[in-house]
């Protein structure tokens, strides 16, 4: 973890995924509860490139970091390599909306190859898997809503407008939750299941 410096050290901008974010302090200031207990120090950070707002926090004396909003979005290791791959550049994409989308759906496409939905299309695969509830309808419903069109950018489509940043966003999140519900939800449930028995 990072200190609370003049500049926070990231790896990447929370807001915007570039690397090695120029992050100066901006404000700090000091908490405690009603007590005179849980005394925290905040700092406040802003991103040279997007300005976007960091908040970091270090409790007591200590100036190491315990936690910084928002979080770095981060892949599960219960994720399959392939797709969780593709998930962590496309979080770390970003920045770079188009090639952030193409490898959401990247990501996408392997974990349904990994279930076996392997022809088709991506949305009739989608469609597919929830017709024999490997995901729920309001996922395939949502799949629909979220531009996973990277066909379009791939073979640079003149109809196709370019993904914003917005788009790209709502492709990753979809992304992340279909692995948490394809991959992350089932290894709990079956630690769960094995230390209930243990």
């Amino acid at each position: 973890m990072p200190n609370l410096t003049a500049n926070l050290v990231l790896e990447r901008c929370p807001h915007c995924s570039v690397a090695s974010p120029n992050l100066p302090r901006q404000h700090h200031l000091e908490t405690q509860d009603h007590a005179g207990g849980n005394r925290r120090t905040w700092a406040l950070y802003v991103c040279g490139r997007c300005g976007g707002v960091v908040t970091a926090c270090a409790t007591g004396h200590s100036q190491l970091v315990q936690a910084h909003f928002p979080a770095t979005k981060s892949v599960q290791d219960e994720v399959p390599e392939k797709p969780r791959a593709f998930l962590q550049q496309a979080t770390e994409s970003l920045h770079a909306p188009a090639g952030a989308v193409m490898l959401a759906a990247s990501a996408v496409d392997a974990m349904l190859k990994i279930k076996g939905y392997s022809e088709g299309t991506l949305y009739s695969r989608i469609e597919r898997a929830a017709a024999e509830h490997a995901v729920t309808a309001d996922m395939a419903r949502w799949a629909h809503d979220v531009r996973l069109d990277a066909n379009d950018q791939r073979h640079a489509d003149e109809g196709a407008g370019l993904p914003s940043r917005a788009d790209a966003g709502r492709a990753i999140d979809f992304a992340l939750a279909l692995a948490e519900f394809m991959f992350v939800l089932p290894s709990r449930v079956q630690r769960g299941i094995q230390q209930a028995a243990g």
